[in-house]
Order: C-alpha cells, then structure tokens, then sequence
C-alpha cells in the first residue's frame, strides 16, 4: 500500500473541458450500476454538470464526472474519464472507468487490478478526509504508476469540489477569512536557550510512557492490542517527541545553530518551509518504512485541510540540536514541506504519530496520537485582508494550483535518474573511445556483459524503462493532435532514454539502444550466452533467408503505423506483438496467452542470436529508418573486407554484416565484436598477413649469434 494521498502529487488541474461529457456516459449505463440502489438518475445541470440519482423519488445523492471538474489527463496525452458517485451524506458509492486511452492499461495491465484499486474508493467520507481525520491509501499498480495517480487524484478532488458546492458532510465553499492574517516576521531574529524555547512555545513537546500507550490500547476497542503490551517499567518513556518550525529566523537559529540554520536558508525554494522533529524513547518516529519505500508512514504534519507525509528527498538528518541546554536526542531531523503545498510557518498545525501494534502474525492495530503547535506571536506580524477564495486543497495536500504532475514524478525519482544518467555517461564514453576499447578484447566483453545485466535488472526489472513502439505511435498522434510536452515528461526515465536514442541516432544509428539499452535485448542475448556455455548447438540462418525475412518487422511497423492513423487505441492493442509489457514490465507476470508469445519468440533466441531483434521487433524497425541520418562512420573497415574476407560477416551476432563487407547499419547493433577483430593482428586476416610480413622482414635483418649485420 501507498499513502498516495501523502506522497503529494500534482498535475495541472486549471483547466477542464468546456463541454462536459457527462450526458454522454450516464446515457450508456443503467442507473444501479453507478449508483448502487438506485432506480433513475436526473437530467444532468450546473457548472461543470452533475446528476442526482433517485430511488423511489427520493435522492440519494450525486453522479459526475472526475474530467469536468480537473483536468484529468494521464500519460497517453488524453483524459481518463472516472463516473463517480457520491451520496447525500459526502460518502463515494462507487467509481467507474468509463474511458481512456493509457497504453500500459490497454495493453499491459490487466483491467481487473485497475478495478480493485477503484473499489478501494466505496465508503470514502470526503469531509472526513478533508479534515484529516480520515486518511486514504491507494495500491499504486506495478507498471502503471502515472496512471494510478492521475486516476487518485482526480477522483478525491473532483470529490471534494461537489461535496464543497453542496455542502456535503460539513464542508463548506473555502475562503479566506476577514481580518488580520499572521505571517512570519522576518525583522525578530534572537537566539534562545533550550528551556526558553519550550516554555514560550516555539518548541511543542508531546510524551507517552509505556502506562499511557498500554492503556491507550487497552480502551481502542481492540481486544487483542491489550494482549500485546509494551513490557518494562510502567513510567518509562515509549515516545518523547518535540516540533518546532525552524524556517521562522529565531526558532532556526537557536535549534539548528548558525551554521546549519544557513545550510537550511540556501536550500529552501521559493515556497518551502522547514519542520524540526526530535525523539527519544522506545518507539522511533521515523521508523525504517522508508527507507525501503521514500516515504515517513510513522508520522504526518496536517494544517487545516492539507495533510504532509514526507519523502526522504526533502529529509536530513542531523546529529544533535544546537540550542544551549539541549538534551541529547536519539533522532533529530529536519524536514523541508513542499513548495506547492503552500504549508503556512505563521499558521498552527499538528504532528499526527502513528503508532502500531501488532495483534497476529500478518495484522497490525494503529492508534494516532496528536501534537499541537503554534508559533509564538512574537515572532509573527499581522495585516488585515479582505475575503477571498482559497484554492481547494485536501488532506493529501493535493491541490488545484499550476504545478504539473510530470515535476513531482522527476522528484521522486531523483535516485534513479541520477542512475541511469551514470550510466548513459559511461555508454558515451565508450563510444567515443571505442578506438581505444577494440584494442583491449576482455575489457570489451566484460563492460558488455556487465553493462546487459545492469540493462537487464536495473532499467528493465527494476525501472521498469523499457521504450516500445507505443511510445513512437503516442509521439506521431501528439504531434498532429496537439503537443504538450508535460504528457513526455511524466515518465522521466522513458524521457531520457528517448533523448538518449534521438542523440545515438545522429552518431551511431539505432545500435546502442537496439545493443546495449534495451532490457528486452539484453535477456535475449544473455539467454544466448548462456546457451553457448552450455554448448547449445547454434543455427546461421542463410543469407539469402536472412536478408528477406529481416523485412518483416518494417511491415510490422508499417502496419502498426497504418492502424494508428485510424485508431490509436487499435493500434496500441496491436502492439502486443512487442512481448515487452510481458516479459520486462510485468515480469512474466500476466494471463497464459501473453506467456506462450513472449515464450515463443525468446526460445528461437536460444539457437538464433537476437532472432526477435532481428525478424519482428517493430521499435528497432521503426528506430533504424531515422537512423539512416546518422552523421558519422565510426565502424571501421579494410578494402579487403568482404572479398576476400568473410571473417567479421560470419561471426556477426545479427549477420549485419553483407558478405561484400559493407555494415548494414540499419541492422547493426553496435557490439563491437568486428572493431574487436578488425584491430586484432591474430585474428583479422588483413592484419595477420601484415603482421606476417612485417615479422619475415625483421628476421632478415635480425643479427644471427657471432655474425656482423647482415649487408644487402
């Protein structure tokens, strides 16, 4: 599970469709099966429409679409359209997919763990979630993450908005209120010792000992936590936690101490602010959750309507607090709040700690426990302002401000990125020195081999950046249908692969994703190595069979292409003919017919090397035909090549060599076994007559024992 209302997502949610497509959908369906229990549904009114659904006459509450109320845009570039209904009470009664276009849903994703997520929203209070008293997981789908998010966030929001408008579950429209508003006074700036700052309040103190937390247990109403008690002395403490803003000068001085409080003020953006929590105890605050998943799920900060649950990004941890008189901490942290969030350092707020129980092998019980804070009016100036509307935020610290969902998604994915730049790096480097590289044959297969299994593991099975023909047919339909480059940049790893591959074409052609990036190719080819050390008898395809049948994955990709003009839907359906999502994405993880394909074209791999890189794969069709542009010839070759020699054309791994001796470089995969040949003086039969040569003319000149030089 992920607290997806805490990892703070965003996308553009300003702009929404002018003609709303409601009537449309409700007009499709029976009435019970968006509403349970009801008999009709209203004609559709308002701005943006909804429809009452009766039962008997009576109204049970609202149907509407997530779509005319945010912009619900996913990773395809178009709307995912989610019919949600809600009673009169603010409860969700149901979410329907009714329409989209997400490739990795059409094609890759089996539609029912899409279902499972949506039922996961039935029984939702949304005035509860709002005020923070509720708090929302999602299971984010393997594969699938851009979507699962879009679909989330739109759903709670669009939500709240009609549960705001008509007043449902004591939520009412937001504005700002009349009078003066507190913000932080950047002109106080006084350090304080310890004491002083707990007794005036710019450090909150909340502390449970093992009596109060066995006891909070006892009386939660689940008979098996009292069975499980904390065991030790009943005044000794399970949680000392302290908070305190230290964006505020003052407060940030005095705890974090000259050096670090400076630190702080640099790395703050326009719009963050900075929390310190301290703790000491036996229960830790932080926990170790996130270190296996980024996010801190011990606590959460919530002002108002908005509800923080960190990423380790904007975590640092620090050794002690400065202020004199501190006692030593077993935890100190600082936390930084998301500029989006718009998280007010003048405003009150609270530390929501979690704490669980265990109450079997597999369960657990959580009790929550607040602590108040409050900053100290002396550090705070107040102005009068008139009423305005507050822009809708939700626990989750969702809200509908300008800030696009592709920017949180590079956030999150700092580590990897960071990863696989390293490695592009590394990749580059390779290439441009290859020169020196050929000349040094273990080192080339060892980079090679070591370079696959990180493709392999690291970008396919664990990244899940695996690029296909889909993306190239998505690119084509953005650019006749309209650009936008946030539906590009929600996949940041798939982004930069891509202007990786843009960049190799004009250097280097279609090899080094097709050979060296490409997670699919690289477990076919290690599934060949392993063959060969097994002594797996290996089949050459004839020249003459070669040659033609490479031809069919261009009309694969033709035929994909023509589909895509028509419907893009269709053509994405069709795309299975790339095993990918099978094999790569979901990890073989997937209904039996999918299985058998990916099988049936990775086992020829095993006698013919890189037999579907070769014959069927759409993408290295549709990549080798831009990569005729190239703009340099890096792969080396001897007027010899090709006649008399036929050494490097028959130990080609994808015979793309012609037996002329020119590089096909449409099919080449750029392994550098040939470069390796070529520079090799024992095995290039050009080089072995010269080095020959070159050996018989230095005998002759080589002085015999006991003789003078020889004269010619």
């Amino acid at each position: 599970m992920c607290a997806l209302l805490s990892v703070q997502l965003f996308a553009p949610f300003g702009a929404v469709h002018a003609a709303s497509e409601l009537p449309r959908f409700i007009d499709a369906i029976d009435p019970a099966e968006i509403f349970p229990g009801a008999d009709r549904l209203g004609s559709p009114a308002g701005d943006p429409m909804v429809a009452p659904a009766y039962s008997r006459g009576e109204q049970l509450g609202f149907v509407f679409l997530n779509s005319d109320f945010v912009n619900s845009t996913g990773y395809s570039g178009k709307p995912i359209h989610q019919l949600v209904a809600m009673s009169m009470q603010g409860v969700i009664q149901k979410v329907l997919l009714v329409e989209h276009h997400e490739p990795i849903v059409l094609i890759g994703i089996p539609e029912s763990r899409i279902v499972a997520v949506l039922e996961d929203y039935e029984g939702l209070d949304v005035g509860k979630l709002v005020r923070g008293s509720l708090e929302h997981d999602v299971d984010i789908v393997t594969g699938a993450t851009v979507t699962v998010m879009v679909m989330d966030d739109t759903i709670l929001l669009s939500a709240i908005k009609v549960a705001r408008r008509y007043e449902l579950s004591g939520l009412r429209p937001e504005r700002k209120p009349v009078g003066p508003v507190a913000s932080v006074n950047l002109d106080v700036d006084q350090i304080d010792d310890w004491i002083g700052l707990l007794s005036e309040g710019s450090v909150a103190r909340l502390k449970i000992d093992l009596a109060q937390i066995n006891r909070a247990f006892a009386e939660s109403g689940e008979p098996l936590a009292a069975e499980f008690p904390e065991e030790g002395e009943p005044g000794e403490v399970f949680i000392e936690l302290y908070a305190a803003v230290v964006s505020i000068p003052s407060i940030g001085r005095s705890l974090l101490g000259e050096n670090e409080y400076r630190n702080l003020t640099n790395k703050l953006q326009p719009g963050e602010q900075a929390i310190l929590l301290a703790g000491d105890g036996r229960y830790s605050f932080k926990g170790s959750g996130y270190v296996r998943g980024g996010i801190f799920d011990r606590f959460e900060i919530v002002q108002g309507d908005t509800t923080i649950r960190f990423h380790d990004s904007y975590h640092k941890r620090l050794r002690s607090v400065a202020a004199a008189g501190a006692p030593k901490f077993k935890e100190v942290s600082l936390f930084r709040t998301p500029a989006e969030l718009n998280f007010d350092a003048a405003g009150p707020w609270k530390v929501e700690l979690l704490v669980g129980r265990n109450i079997g092998p597999t369960e657990k019980t959580f009790l929550s426990f607040d602590l108040d804070y409050r900053p100290p009016d002396k550090y705070l100036k107040f102005t009068d302002v008139e009423a305005a509307d507050e822009p809708e935020t939700i626990a989750g610290g969702m809200a509908t401000g300008p800030e696009p969902i592709w920017k949180k998604m590079w956030s999150l994915k700092i580590p990897e990125i960071v990863v696989l730049g390293l490695a592009l790096a590394v990749l580059t480097v390779v290439f441009f020195f290859q020169g020196w590289l050929v000349k040094r044959p273990v080192y080339v297969d060892r980079i090679r081999v070591g370079f696959l299994i990180f493709t392999l593991f690291g970008i396919g099975w664990y990244f899940n950046a695996q690029l296909s023909v889909v993306n190239i047919l998505f690119m084509f339909n953005a650019l006749v249908s309209g650009f936008d480059w946030g539906y590009f940049l929600m996949e940041p790893l798939i982004f930069i692969l891509w202007g990786s591959v843009a960049a190799a074409l004009l250097f280097w052609g279609r090899g080094p994703y097709c050979g060296w990036l490409c997670p699919f190719g690289a477990l076919q080819e290690l599934i060949n190595r392993i063959a060969k050390v097994l002594r797996v008898k290996q089949f050459v395809v004839p020249w003459a069979i070669h040659e033609r049948v490479w031809t069919i994955k261009y009309l694969i990709f033709l035929l994909l292409f023509g589909f895509s003009l028509y419907s893009l839907e269709w053509a994405e359906r069709l795309a299975e003919v790339e095993p990918f999502k099978t094999a790569i994405i979901l990890k073989f993880v997937r209904d039996w017919p999918y299985l058998l394909f990916a099988l049936a074209v990775l086992i020829p791999g095993i006698f013919i090397e890189r037999f579907y890189c070769r014959y069927l794969c759409p993408l290295g069709a549709a990549l080798a035909i831009p990569g005729r542009i190239r703009m340099f010839a890096w792969l080396k070759r001897y007027k010899e090549c090709g006649s008399p020699c036929q050494r490097c054309a028959n130990e080609c791994m994808v015979q793309a060599i012609h037996p002329e001796g020119n590089i096909n470089v449409n099919e080449c995969l750029y392994c550098l076994h040939c470069q390796v040949v070529y520079s090799d003086q024992h095995a290039c039969p050009v080089l072995v007559q010269k080095r020959l040569k070159r050996e018989r003319r230095e005998a002759l000149y080589k002085k015999p024992d006991g003789l003078g030089d020889f004269a010619l």
